[in-house]
């Protein structure tokens, strides 16, 4: 795409903009209340675009008007000048370019979305467990560093501790489009504190990640749900409550059942199930999304693949190996203390390199 015609493109979104935020201020607007959060978020969207245009279209003219000059212009002492500002917009510009590409690239529209993460032990018996719960641990630390709250909803406790099965709620900015990366199989290679040979033994651990429906997504009608109560259970099975707070859901036409134990009163677990059993009847219409942009791509990224190998952590070389881009660190602790974000940002320029292929702009 030459500049001009990415002008063009971008003035077009500048006034898109201006007519959004016109339309905010509409009464008629505002007292609809799905169409102004429709509108709001359109209106956000395009201000990232329109403030990174603003950069560009100042850096593009500042470079017309340095050519100008050294066209133009006898003072040899303003030509150097000139030719600095040249050297250094030439470079910024095509930076700023690539970066506006990107934007006007569609996004994924769940990836603004909060997620439901569920890590469930593999292979590996109770050492699998285990690693589930260093994997909850990682996520944790990860999203306390992001700023992001995390809600469990419900667990199922490892006998030698750990988790057989750990899922929770993840709020926060972006967090899908942040943690969908993190779906599929990671596998530990350790010894195993059972292990009396000091032999390395590979567990393996699934992690899921799900962008979380709204209300607007998928509608339940209260007659396809059978709703079942239970007290509540902690560590060792005893009771945490001698009330009836725990929720069970199961939607009768699918199958799927969701359950939250995690709050004392019966309502606040009842939402957050109700919460899962939206986001998981969606995901099962986003899957077919998600088939179709494994199919068109050679990297499987983003594809949640569930079944796939994605990362090893491998202790006795403190190496954490992620398979989709051949990408490895010597960092085991750090990262399983939550310093994920220099993977996760080589996997999304692995995904924008892909996503810019298929495009042309």
């Amino acid at each position: 795409m030459s500049n001009n015609s990415l002008i063009e493109k971008l003035e077009t979104l500048v006034l898109r903009y201006e007519e959004v935020g016109q339309q905010l201020s509409d009464p008629d607007i505002i007292s609809d209340t799905k169409k102004f959060i429709k509108l709001n978020k359109e209106y956000r969207e395009l201000g990232d675009v329109v403030a990174a245009y603003k950069d560009y279209k100042n850096a593009y003219d500042n470079i017309l008007n340095a050519k100008q000059i050294l066209a133009e212009e006898k003072d040899d002492e303003l030509k150097e000048m000139a030719k600095m500002e040249l050297d250094t917009l030439s470079t910024s510009i095509e930076e700023m370019e690539q970066k506006l590409k990107l934007m006007l690239i569609p996004s994924d529209p769940q990836d603004s979305k909060n997620a439901i993460l569920e890590i469930r032990g593999g292979t590996g018996g109770d050492e699998a467990s285990i690693f589930a719960g260093e994997l909850f641990r990682m996520y944790s630390r990860y999203c306390e560093k992001k700023g992001w709250k995390v809600s469990v909803n419900s667990f199922s406790e490892g006998t030698s501790g750990g988790y057989k099965e750990i899922i929770a709620e993840i709020s926060g900015d972006k967090v899908y489009g942040t943690l969908k990366y993190e779906s599929g199989v990671h596998r530990v290679q350790r010894v195993p504190q059972t292990e009396t040979q000091g032999r390395v033994h590979t567990s393996a651990a699934t992690v899921a990640v799900l962008p979380e429906a709204e209300e607007v997504d998928v509608v339940l009608n209260p007659n396809e749900i059978r709703k079942d109560t239970f007290c509540s259970s902690g560590p060792g099975g005893q009771s945490v409550n001698t009330t009836y707070s725990a929720i069970r859901l199961t939607h009768l036409p699918t199958g799927i059942v969701v359950s939250c134990q995690d709050e004392k009163s019966q309502l606040k677990n009842l939402d957050k199930a109700m919460n899962e059993l939206r986001t998981r009847l969606f995901a099962l219409e986003y899957q077919k999304y998600m088939d179709q942009v494994a199919s068109q791509r050679k990297t499987m990224v983003s594809t949640g693949d569930r079944s796939a190998k994605i990362r090893t952590y491998n202790y006795p070389q403190s190496r954490v190996t992620d398979h989709r881009i051949n990408y490895t660190m010597y960092n085991l602790p750090a990262v399983l203390d939550g310093e994920l974000q220099e993977t996760i940002d080589k996997l999304i320029m692995e995904e924008n390199a892909e996503r810019l292929k298929e495009s042309n702009i």
